[in-house]
């Protein structure tokens, strides 16, 4: 049985490929060899990430997005024997979407014994509103057998509504019974910690490749082991991962 890890978010640049790419690493670490799949039309932010194994796939046609193309996907995921990670961008998120669910696709991997793990992110600032309302309408779309992981982002600010944290919001309350984990990133606006995994991710660089860096500073290095080590153990504690 193999765990499709599916990275959906209608809004962009929340940190979508940031995901796919841990969820990547975290799998390497473990002795795993995940098929990695960018579905991104656009920037494909996850395939650039070049000390990954990530195959892109071309979903265009004429210039538009062809809903056909990801039957290629599903033929992907339908012969894998691991996991899947699936990194998909803003713009292919509704045509994604909507082929997932008309096609009934998560009844069909279902019936072949996969497991769906939807990962979507929860920001703050002003991208919180529509981060929570693509949450909503993910969980009332897909069906019950469809576990979420919540990645909570607090780059743009503070994760709260009226003083209250995303626990205490009505898209949780509404909706833990789906939420099987919930992950927390760290404020890439602090200094030292903040900026060097902002610049490793920038560079599309993996843990390894960063700290394996001759221009990095001992203290770089130190700050990225931490960071990387402090993400893991949450990971570990996520039995979908």
């Amino acid at each position: 049985m193999a765990t499709i890890h599916l990275i959906l978010q209608g809004k962009g640049g929340v940190g979508k490929s940031m995901i796919a790419a841990l969820i990547a690493q975290y799998q390497l670490t473990k002795g795993k060899r995940p098929l990695c799949l960018d579905t991104d039309p656009v920037n494909a932010s996850f395939q650039a990430y070049k000390g990954l194994p990530v195959t892109r796939l071309n979903i265009l046609q004429d210039e538009e997005i062809d809903p056909r193309s990801f039957d290629q996907l599903v033929e992907l995921i339908s012969h894998a024997k691991g996991d899947v990670v699936i990194d998909n961008g803003a713009s292919s998120f509704v045509p994604l979407s909507a082929y997932l669910i008309t096609n009934q696709v998560p009844a069909l991997l279902h019936g072949m014994g996969h497991q769906i793990v939807v990962h979507t992110v929860i920001t703050g600032g002003q991208a919180q509103s529509d981060t929570l309302h693509g949450f909503t309408q993910l969980v009332k779309q897909f069906p019950a057998d469809v576990s979420f992981v919540v990645w909570l982002n607090p780059y743009w600010g503070p994760i709260e509504r009226e003083g209250k944290p995303f626990e205490q919001m009505k898209a949780y309350t509404a909706h833990k019974d789906r939420i099987s984990a919930m992950i927390r990133l760290p404020d890439l606006k602090k200094e030292t910690f903040g900026r060097d995994l902002s610049d490793m991710l920038q560079a599309h660089l993996t843990f390894e490749e960063a700290m394996a860096l001759p221009s990095l500073t001992i203290m770089t290095r130190q700050r990225l082991s931490i960071i990387k080590k402090q993400l893991f153990e949450q990971f570990a504690a996520v039995p979908v991962l």
